[in-house]
């Protein structure tokens, strides 16, 4: 059984830090790309950034300089440190696992809320 469980969100200051892990099994991980996406009720989910299966990383403009993806294959995580947090960056965030066929899982995702 496919399995991603994301943990790590919480309320947090502005300027501060938090960092997202995602769990996964019931898949061969290190064969998959590996993404975090956000999203706002009444807004569509956005890509956040993406890992591929050899470690390249991309980000969306919003979150460049700031976040940062990383995956440990030998424990099925892929992680997100998220630094200088902004109200903005308030969301429920998810991780998304991507097969190369197009077959792809999902989190149920953990809540990031920025607030002083």
């Amino acid at each position: 059984q496919v399995q991603l469980v994301e943990s790590g969100g919480g309320l947090v200051q502005p300027g501060g830090s938090l960092r997202l892990s995602c769990a996964a099994s019931g898949f061969i991980f290190s064969t998959h790309i590996m993404s975090w996406f956000r999203q706002v009720p009444g807004k569509e989910r956005e890509l956040v950034a993406i890992i591929s299966r050899s470690g390249t990383t991309m980000y969306a403009d919003s979150v460049k300089g700031r976040f940062t993806i990383s995956r440990d294959n030998a424990k099925n995580t892929v992680y997100l440190q998220m630094n200088s947090l902004k109200p903005e960056d308030t969301a429920l965030y998810y991780c998304k696992a991507s097969r190369p066929d197009g077959v792809s899982y999902w989190g149920q995702g953990t809540q990031v809320t920025v607030s002083s």
